[in-house]
């Protein structure tokens, strides 16, 4: 930056604690000997009078989060520097079309609507030309994803749809920006005059620039005009805070600029302008420096900033003289603080003696308390004769407790030890009420684990993992009654620490650990690159005081920053490591967990993720990851750590059973911790709808097929506190055989008696157990099943879409009937971009080779050639038996050639009734990638929808379809139909006398609208 002229006054950033001019002039209403606090709170209640209290957003509400990244709006409004936590936010209130938008409009008063229209949508300008006829008193904000979104902005037109236009730019900050720039434009008037407030004017007539600017522009105000806590704020002091702040103007011309200069330049802070702006109607190339010129003949003091994006303009700005910013400069927001720094007022707390000797400095409110333990007592009395506490304290917003040290008086105290106790006392009150309850950010001095619920380290992204967390937190506290409806289930949420991208992403960065990525270096070598690396010291610093008060197992997880979003759901791409983190030792628990984190952002550039990343589309400032260190759940059994249960919830179900439909939803459980949810098909599969329907356990002999034989757990004794190696610790796969001495297998299994051969549905030691989980769910006397229904409609209405919801939970046998429930995750469902879309249009079904209106399953599959059938000319019924032994024939040797295929053939699939259908087992066609049931006048029977392989084609995902066999394809297109001429066409591989092999030249292409259970299959 080059700087063309020099203030005549001393910056007040190193004064001793005059006021700033803007609360001078607050107080100045108020005589010298009258109290100053009455004055000044009179006059903070009569600021900022026009809030945006209640937001429109025309968006989902996961959207809404989306925007506001990782914390609530008041958590970015105070101070957008250190993580920017302010109270009393504003209420959003979203709507997904302009009938719901109108329906709200019309029964609810709202101050502000932001349309945010995905990036084709080309009926925006008409919605926001009817909300401005039926609201015209209501700002109406276009938040664009980009240029092509925009609107030309008009200032002349009537018409005009929208009071100003913003770029999306992928920061958080922007929405609060143009939440805070619509109510300074509303305040200006009212602040100015009754309270002097300062104002900043922005000259700026493109929308790409001023959306860059204004995030950047607030954080400087704030920062430099908050010494806040790292911590949260409580609500009053947040309502307050930003009242006194400096009131920002945008300008999007030469003569709007002119208007606002001669409106308040009595309270001119500074102003920034563009070279180049509309004047009268055209573009002025030298606009800007002819309003800075005439600025200066009329405030020489005043500060002015010239950009532009062409460097020959610096001269222009030493003449004014101004400084010169070019917008092309690398390090533009850098640039634009070092412009702020010296002119705002605000700076450290300086301790002095009373001749002016400066003794130390406090950046912050948390530094102040520190400090005052230590200074002299002449300096405490100094500075409490002067009120320089409360002055420092009301320059920076903290307005309730300034006026708390400015009610008291020297005459109150008996000596200065007294009041230091006051003060640090006080201060320590503040601070540790404001920290419960938030996304607080760390701080390795206050931190406090047994209040902590989430903290972060950075000031950048949560990533998705995180932010589900964070979001899922929100919700539960606005659906506060569903732990009373529920009281014999304790939620919890896990106690949660983040490092968030700016972190991870300086850490790689400093270590050129990308370079190494992006090569062709194996999984292993980059695997060791980055267990060389070293932390940031100051991470390290802030894990250790972590560790020093968190003795739980641990999780370390990827938390990828557009993870878990509607378009990017791959919850693969990441490790986790476990870690026992009970060594006695702690410097051994810091290395392990410095391994593991090293170890999990290094499995995020490995092959098979990188590939996932590059071609996903997302923009390279999306890839950065954060770090979520969370609380295990489980308890301790032995030397083993594990849950009573894993489960995911999803509340959409692509394969339901018997009278359940899709939106009834599915979970999954199982004994320990969630590898075996995932990987294992043994797992417990049922609709919370419907807890008592357990395809999966139809008779004795299937649940002793499908009952969970080994599940996953963590072993944490044994441990050397000495070895530092072993950073991270894979589950320790465990028979369930070997466990029924700990409790968890006791409460949750069923035993078979072989003598009576039958189950009985408590844990007895004269028998085998059996892992059905059926004393919780079948007799659910502690409401699971209506709880996980009730937590995914809560998830769904949430995120706009259907959810997964992993969570753990927790038996104590002190508590019998009681349990608790922690959530480990919620995200979109699981599904990429072409499952998502699997409408099934008019052509396809006009060229079918088959359709069908009962199928289960969602997506598209392009893998089968081959078609394994039951010869309809030579099937008898009575030759089920038969048909089974030749198909197993052929399926073994499909099997080895790793050839998956389509199966067809009439009746039900895997029945026990020879009459019913073929009674094969999963082994007789495990190679099927896809089944077709046929229904003709032979077999037609009810559709077994899969019951007998549930377990098998839901946890491989294997679409299982069936048709009404019907003799010619229907005219209409929508009835069940099945083309056996262009099968009898195709050569045949191999055959006996019921069962043909063929083979099509290229893969058909089988699509499931899973949404509407229909399939289509056409011929690649």
């Amino acid at each position: 930056m080059s700087v063309a002229y020099r203030e005549k006054e001393t910056p007040l950033s190193d004064s001793i604690f005059v006021p700033s001019p803007s609360l001078s002039l607050s107080l100045s209403s108020s005589p010298a000997t009258s109290k100053p606090s009455i004055g000044f709170s009179h006059i903070v209640h009569e600021l900022m009078t026009r809030q945006i209290r209640d937001i429109l957003l025309i968006s989902s509400p996961y959207s809404i989060f989306n925007f506001e990244e990782d914390g609530n709006l008041e958590d970015k409004l105070i101070n957008e520097y250190n993580g920017l936590h302010l109270g009393y936010p504003p209420r959003i209130t979203g709507a997904a079309s302009a009938e719901e938008a109108f329906w709200l409009l019309k029964n609810k008063s709202f101050d502000m609507v932001i349309l945010a229209p995905h990036a084709n949508d080309s009926g925006a300008a008409a919605l926001g030309r009817e909300i401005k006829k039926f609201r015209h008193d209501i700002p109406v904000i276009l938040l664009a994803h980009g240029t092509k979104g925009l609107l030309t902005y008009s200032e002349s037109s009537e018409t005009t749809a929208f009071d100003n236009e913003f770029i999306w730019s992928g920061s958080p900050d922007l929405l609060l920006s143009m939440i805070k720039i619509t109510e300074d434009h509303l305040n200006v008037d009212n602040d100015t005059q009754k309270a002097g407030v300062r104002v900043l004017l922005l000259v700026e007539d493109s929308p790409e620039y001023y959306s860059y600017f204004l995030p950047v522009i607030y954080k400087e105000i704030v920062s430099q005009t908050q010494a806040l806590l790292n911590v949260g704020l409580n609500e009053k002091i947040k309502l307050l805070t930003m009242r006194t702040r400096p009131k920002i103007l945008l300008a999007r011309n030469f003569e709007e600029a002119v208007h606002f200069y001669h409106r308040y330049r009595s309270f001119l802070l500074g102003v920034i302008s563009d070279t180049r702006l509309p004047r009268e109607g055209k573009t002025d190339p030298a606009a800007g420096v002819t309003l800075l010129s005439r600025i200066r003949k009329d405030i020489p003091e005043l500060p002015l900033l010239l950009m532009s994006a062409e460097s020959d303009n610096q001269k222009a700005a030493v003449d004014i003289p101004a400084v010169f910013m070019d917008k092309n400069a690398s390090n533009l927001s850098r640039e634009i603080h070092n412009f702020f720094l010296p002119y705002l007022g605000f700076g450290d707390f300086v301790f002095r003696t009373p001749d002016g000797r400066e003794i130390c400095r406090a950046e912050n409110l948390c530094k102040l308390e520190a400090m005052l333990a230590n200074v002299p007592d002449e300096s405490i009395l100094y500075h409490a004769a002067g009120n320089h506490f409360s002055a420092w304290l009301m320059a920076r917003a903290e307005s309730d407790l300034a006026l708390k040290f400015r009610s008291v008086k020297l005459a109150d105290f008996k000596n200065a030890d007294e009041i230091r106790q006051y003060l640090i006392s006080s201060i320590n009150h503040f601070r540790t009420s404001c920290q419960q309850g938030i996304i607080s950010k760390f701080n390795h001095t206050h931190f406090d684990a047994t209040i902590s619920e989430f903290s972060k380290i950075g000031h950048g992204s949560l990533g998705g993992k995180a932010r589900g967390i964070a979001f899922m937190g929100a919700l539960l506290r606005q659906h506060a009654a569903i732990a009373s409806k529920y009281p014999k289930i304790n939620i919890n949420m896990l106690k949660t620490l983040v490092i968030c991208t700016d972190v991870v992403d300086a850490f790689v960065r400093e270590n050129n650990l990308a370079d190494i990525a992006d090569s062709s270096a194996s999984d292993a070598q980059i695997a060791a690159a980055f267990e060389k690396a070293d932390l940031p010291d100051e991470l390290l610093k802030k894990l250790k005081v972590y560790l020093s008060q968190v003795t739980f197992p641990l999780a370390i997880r990827a938390s990828r920053q557009q993870e878990d979003t509607f378009f990017d759901t791959d919850r693969q791409c990441g490790h986790t490591c476990m870690i026992p983190n009970n060594q006695s030792v702690l410097s051994a628990r810091l290395a392990a967990l410095a391994r593991a984190i090293k170890r999990v952002c290094a499995t995020t550039y490995f092959a098979t993720f990188s590939t996932l990343r590059k071609n996903s589309g997302n923009q390279p400032f999306n890839e950065s990851m954060a770090i979520m260190i969370q609380q295990l759940a489980g308890g301790h059994y032995g030397d083993y750590f594990y849950p009573a249960v894993s489960g995911s919830a999803a509340s959409y179900n692509y394969y339901p059973f018997s009278h359940m439909k899709p939106e009834d939803g599915i979970v999954r459980m199982a004994l320990g911790f969630g590898g075996a949810v995932l990987n294992d098909s043994r797992t417990l599969r049922f609709s919370p709808k419907y807890p008592t329907i357990f395809p999966q356990f139809s008779s004795v002999q299937e649940t002793l097929n499908h009952s969970q034989r080994y599940f996953y757990a963590l072993k944490i004794n044994g441990l050397n506190d000495s070895d530092c190696s072993g950073a991270f610790y894979e589950l320790v796969k465990r028979e369930v055989d070997e466990s029924v001495n700990e409790f968890p297998v006791q409460a949750l299994a069923s035993t078979y008696l072989i003598e009576e051969n039958r189950i009985r549905d408590t844990f007895q030691s004269n028998g085998t157990s059996i892992m059905t989980l059926a004393p919780l769910l079948k007799y659910d006397g502690m409401g699971l099943s209506g709880f996980l229904c009730d937590l995914l409609e809560i998830g769904q209405k949430g995120l706009g879409c259907p959810v997964e919801i992993d969570f753990s939970l927790q038996l104590d046998p002190q508590k019998p009937g009681c349990c608790d429930f922690s959530i480990v995750q919620i995200r979109p469902m699981s599904s990429n971009a072409v499952q998502r879309n699997c409408r099934i249009n008019e052509s396809e079904r006009q060229e079918a080779l088959c359709f069908s209106n009962q199928a289960l399953g969602n997506g598209v599959h392009h893998q089968l050639k081959d078609v394994v059938y039951v010869k309809p000319e030579t099937f008898r019924p009575d030759q089920t038996p038969a048909i089974a032994e030749d198909l197993k024939k052929l399926n073994d040797g499909l099997v080895k050639s790793h050839c998956a295929y389509l199966l067809m053939g009439p009746g039900r699939w895997g029945t026990s009734d020879r009459w019913l259908g073929i009674p094969v087992s999963w082994r007789d066609i495990s190679g099927a990638g896809a089944i077709i049931e046929l229904r003709n006048e032979q077999l037609k029977v009810d559709p077994s929808r899969g019951s007998h392989f549930f377990n098998h084609i839901t946890s491989k995902g294997i679409p299982y379809i069936t048709i009404d066999q019907v003799s010619e394809k229907p005219p209409n297109g929508r009835d069940d139909y099945f083309d056996w001429t262009q099968i009898h066409q195709l050569p045949t591989i191999s055959e006996t006398a019921y069962v043909r092999h063929v083979r099509f030249e290229q893969a058909l292409k089988l699509k499931i609208d899973g949404k509407n259970s229909q399939c289509v299959i056409n011929r690649g």
